[in-house]
């Protein structure tokens, strides 16, 4: 697995890992069992502090995408859709699509790229339903 970052962006780097391995799920690049690299060793790839890979994985951890043991370190896990999931997903996708309207996107742009995004991840979509994801 292979993660770009950008050490100069405005996005905070364990957001930017956590986004990334987010990503590399929805690819099917990481699937259930997989192992993540051990946080010294991925904070010494980047050159950052362990912390920020620690709390990258706090939060995949937190959100349910990741478990955490001392034995096995930082393994992918199966997740089940549950509601309050839906809840903050479909609140955030309505930030993005908002932010896609007020900069003047046609909705038929949004939606062609709420397509092309999803088709990256390998998912399927009938060409009449509408998704909630826009990609930047």
């Amino acid at each position: 697995m292979i993660l770009n970052v950008d050490l100069a962006s405005e996005v905070p780097i364990y957001q930017q890992l956590r986004d990334r391995i987010v990503e590399a799920i929805a690819e099917g690049v990481l699937t259930e069992g997989s192992t993540l690299p051990a946080t010294r060793a991925l904070a010494a790839d980047f050159g950052i502090n362990f912390h920020t890979v620690n709390k990258a994985y706090d939060l995949l951890r937190q959100q349910g995408l990741i478990r955490l043991n001392r034995k096995t370190g930082a393994v992918v896990i199966a997740t089940a859709v549950d509601s309050p999931f839906r809840a903050e997903w479909t609140a955030r996708a309505r930030t993005v699509l908002a932010e896609a309207v007020a900069k003047g996107l046609p909705a038929d742009e949004v939606l062609k790229t709420c397509r092309s995004v999803l088709d990256s991840f390998g998912t399927t979509q009938p060409e009449d339903t509408p998704c909630l994801l826009s990609s930047p």
